[in-house]
């Protein structure tokens, strides 16, 4: 997918958005951050998610980190394969290693994410 066309949240997830449904992942720099990631707990299809609220965890050698979902909608699919292979998040964070799909409830939401350009500059300081 191409980032210059993504939206990011200032917690790392990136959405993508293609009519009403948003594809959403974490960026490849939360995966780097994260470093040895063994352990993603998805939310389930069917779920109502609020923007900014958690949806998820994934866990890492290091850390245990909530997901959060960067708008409101309902989960309409979920990477469930991720579960089993992990690989997806490290070696294509913006393609394959994408989390869930949400029907997007308030589409003027997307407004309050980040662009990749200033996505980047708020990682900087990390």
């Amino acid at each position: 997918m191409d980032v210059s066309s993504m939206k990011f949240a200032k917690t790392h997830e990136w959405l993508a958005l293609d009519g009403e449904i948003a594809t959403v992942g974490i960026s490849d720099f939360a995966v780097k951050e994260l470093t040895d990631v063994v352990h993603i707990e998805l939310p389930e299809v069917g779920q109502s998610v609020t923007a900014g609220e958690e949806m998820g965890e994934i866990e890492s050698v290091k850390a245990v980190s909530d997901l959060y979902a960067p708008v409101s909608g309902e989960i309409v699919e979920v990477n469930s394969p991720l579960v089993a292979d992990l690989s997806p998040l490290s070696d294509d964070a913006f393609g394959a290693g994408w989390i869930v799909k949400i029907k997007v409830a308030d589409p003027a939401q997307i407004e309050n994410l980040l662009d990749h350009a200033a996505y980047l500059a708020s990682c900087e300081g990390h």
